[in-house]
């Protein structure tokens, strides 16, 4: 049985009193007062009154490795392994530096040092998105790497369809989008090439009820998934659904590369035949985007000509 913490004894919801929490946990009442104040700054907000007690404004489904792996039904059999921690730096990095082989799946309830592509943060408030990443062996991909993230943005969306979610695109080449927000973001990084085979780390970061004074530094606009859905499923229902989508898409990506995705990418392309910044290193450039290539690229028209945009470290907007 695993050891309670402080933030699995206040999950419930309900008011808990200083000295019942710091007996359950065989620490000191001030201790209590010292954990609490971190979780604070992890982005939890904890009530505290004088003779109650502590308590979440809400109840918090925790993420539960048994939960997970039971809503995904049979396909739970294809990972290797499946963690989740309460905290790290990132779900990306965690797996890095666990190596191994074969397909593994990391979830976090909070990212110290969460990321997205260039570096950039990634806002990770305890408890209220999802911090998910499956490290996996890819063996003669018959299409470039870059196109795999767009594989994965297909089969995310479309478990998120399937749970009821409406509004949803996609922004090549690594963005989810509802409502023509920023609903989540993709990130595959490579770990070295042996005997043919690719080692690679695919993380997806995805707003669920993040809330306004949790994104203060967010820098574009954001949406959550509580917003585009009519009965949001538990925690780790989605949970289940994006690691199953994850494993779906790097195992048809294995077997038939871009092929099996491009039609599916085209219902949910977000950006075709808009006014676009194609944003370089040495510059920008405007242009419609007109769809995506065979090989993942992005077509944009330019002056009346039609070029293949690949990702490596280009961003896309929308032009004004």
């Amino acid at each position: 049985m695993t050891a309670p913490t402080l933030i699995s004894l206040l999950a419930d919801g309900a008011w808990h009193r200083g000295p019942a929490l710091a007996e359950a946990l065989g620490v000191s009442r001030a201790a209590i007062s010292s954990r609490v104040a971190e979780l604070r700054t992890v982005g939890l907000s904890v009530h505290s009154v004088a003779g109650r007690g502590y308590r979440l404004p809400a109840p918090l489904e925790l993420l539960d490795e048994d939960q997970i792996r039971s809503a995904m039904g049979p396909g739970a059999k294809r990972l290797d392994e499946l963690t989740v921690l309460e905290r790290t730096d990132s779900t990306n990095a965690e797996l890095a530096r666990r190596g191994g082989d074969g397909m593994r799946a990391c979830l976090a309830e909070y990212q110290s040092s969460g990321r997205g592509r260039a570096q950039r943060p990634w806002t990770s408030p305890f408890g209220a998105n999802l911090y998910v990443s499956l490290g996996c062996d890819l063996a003669g991909q018959r299409a470039p790497l870059g196109a795999l993230s767009l594989a994965v943005g297909v089969c995310v969306v479309e478990a998120l369809a399937a749970q009821g979610a409406q509004s949803l695109g996609l922004k090549w080449p690594n963005d989810i989008w509802a409502g023509q927000k920023k609903l989540g973001g993709i990130l595959i990084e490579h770990r070295g090439e042996l005997g043919g085979r690719a080692r690679l780390i695919v993380g997806v970061g995805l707003n669920v009820t993040m809330q306004r004074d949790q994104a203060k530094t967010v820098d574009q606009p954001w949406t959550r998934l509580a917003d585009h859905l009519p009965v949001l499923p538990g925690r780790n229902v989605l949970a289940a659904a994006v690691v199953s989508a994850l494993v779906e898409a790097v195992t048809g990506f294995e077997q038939t590369g871009f092929d099996a995705f491009r039609d599916r990418w085209a219902r949910f392309d977000a950006v075709r035949d808009q006014p676009v910044r194609v944003i370089e290193a040495n510059g920008e450039r405007f242009g419609f985007a007109r769809g995506i290539a065979d090989d993942g690229a992005l077509q944009v028209e330019i002056n009346g000509e039609t070029r293949p945009v690949y990702s490596g470290d280009v961003s896309l907007r929308l032009a004004p």
